[in-house]
């Protein structure tokens, strides 16, 4: 049986704010005497919304009412109602995550739809999500190479490494169009980030603001950060400029990948020519895309075509693939039942590796999901093994607690979801290892990726299922 749906995502990125409508298709790819296995057979994308500058009260504030006018305007362009959207995303990035109200931004932008996956993106998470957005990680399942995607924005770029399909790393650099800008009608700079001042006193470059910018006085300043770009992915030296740029870390290996593929609003300047009116948009971002294209290093490197460029944070909307994990699940009611949960997926490597290793790189891989320095809930997804012995569950009990213990710290539930079939066994392991009493689920049967959330309803049939629901962000 096949089912429509209307589902909306909304991007607020440092630079613009846009949204896109789609239309999933449902289908319940189960036999009649089977548990449900309800997946997306296919979408469509029916409304792209005209892409605006992210509306601020200042360089602090996000002005809130301008950008739900903006949503209810292009709800009325698309002719849909908010009532008709089942279901979508609300994602905030780059910057402006770090403005003073932007959890009260979407908090106000929630009522816009019944059901929103409600996330506020720290840079590792957005990292993923674009490169998933522009095929990077596609791209590098279906080759079986490295790709590593660059989403150069107005205020970071993002960077997300995959090899075989598997997410290795992702870093974020304070490299972007948006970080000097310009009034497009009398060229004059109007403002230049801390962060760039610094390069520019360094390098000993005449930029300041109030003076009238030209091509050939920023050029220098696009060339390294074009070159800063080339460093953080392992094709250049290193220079002075490298780890002052670094917003919070850079990759951890950062050797040449197979592949590099460009999104964000920057990637769209990259493979045309410097216009007549190189600072139209009031920003040095189609100077910094030509100066990539002039980058020898970036010249000498195998780039792939995007599937989405400056869309590619979103793309579509959070869509719900309903699973049910049955017999074996283990859990204390106490923590039951919880929401949009950022799932963590280890990779295959991780799952081979014995208990210490693999409690150090949860622990590291937790920091892709803080926020403002802040660690958030998080549900740890892995494949797990087959039959593994006895020795092996307490093995990885043992790292599970030991690696989440940021989280366990602040008391949150332990949320663990298992591929395969050895969540009892698994959660009595866990019971052992935690603090007395304290609140954990752990699910198996459920297949989830890095960039999903879950929900994790009460239990039914007395006791014995947990209704779990894996929303996934949609892209094209």
């Amino acid at each position: 049986m096949l089912e429509k749906m209307l589902t909306v995502g909304i991007d607020l990125g440092t630079s613009t704010t846009q949204l896109v409508l789609s239309e999933l298709t449902i289908e319940n790819l189960a036999s009649a005497f089977s548990v449900p296995r309800i997946t997306i057979s296919d979408k469509r994308v029916i409304y792209r919304s005209d892409i605006i500058f992210t509306p601020l009260l200042s360089e602090e504030v996000i002005d809130a009412e301008a950008i739900k006018t903006f949503v209810s305007q292009q709800y009325h362009k698309a002719g849909i109602k908010k009532e008709h959207i089942q279901m979508g995303a609300v994602i905030i990035t780059g910057e402006t995550a770090r403005k003073e109200n932007s959890a009260l931004v979407l908090e106000a932008l929630s009522g816009f739809s019944g059901d929103f996956v409600v996330a506020t993106a720290g840079p590792d998470l957005e990292s993923i999500i674009a490169a998933k957005g522009a095929g990077a990680h596609t791209y590098s399942e279906k080759t079986r190479k490295s790709v590593v995607n660059l989403d150069i924005g107005g205020g970071t770029t993002n960077l997300a490494v995959f090899t075989d399909g598997e997410l290795i790393d992702t870093a974020c650099f304070d490299i972007g169009g948006r970080l000097v800008k310009i009034n497009p009608d009398t060229r004059e700079i109007t403002f230049i980030t801390e962060k760039i001042k610094r390069v520019i006193a360094s390098a000993g470059w005449d930029i300041k603001v109030g003076q009238t910018a030209s091509v050939k006085k920023l050029t220098p300043l696009a060339q390294e950060m074009a070159c800063i770009l080339a460093q953080s992915i392992g094709a250049a030296e290193k220079s002075p400029y490298y780890e002052q740029s670094i917003t919070h870390h850079g990759l951890t290996n950062n050797m040449a990948s197979d592949y590099v593929s460009f999104s964000g609003g920057v990637a769209d300047c990259i493979a045309v020519e410097l216009g007549s009116d190189p600072f139209e948009f009031g920003d040095m971002g189609q100077l910094l895309g030509w100066a990539i294209a002039q980058s020898s290093a970036f010249q000498a490197m195998a780039i792939i075509p995007s599937v989405e460029t400056i869309r590619a944070t979103v793309v579509g909307a959070g869509s719900h693939t309903a699973e049910i994990s049955g017999s074996t699940i283990s859990y204390t009611g106490a923590s039951l039942p919880l929401r949009n949960l950022p799932v963590l997926k280890l990779t295959d490597a991780d799952n081979r590796l014995e208990s210490e290793p693999l409690a150090k790189s949860i622990t590291e891989k937790l920091g892709w999901y803080k926020v403002n320095e802040e660690f958030q809930m998080i549900a740890l997804g892995f494949e797990g093994e087959p039959s593994p012995s006895f020795t092996r569950i307490q093995s990885l009990a043992k790292a599970i607690v030991t690696g989440l213990q940021p989280l366990i710290e602040k008391n949150y539930p332990v949320v663990i979801v298992v591929a395969q079939d050895m969540a009892k066994a698994l959660g009595q392991a866990l019971f052992a290892e935690l603090p007395q009493a304290y609140p954990f689920v752990c699910l198996d049967s459920v297949k989830v990726e890095n960039g999903d959330y879950i929900d994790i309803g009460l239990p039914v049939a007395e006791g014995k299922v947990l209704p779990v629901i894996v929303k996934t962000l949609v892209f094209n």
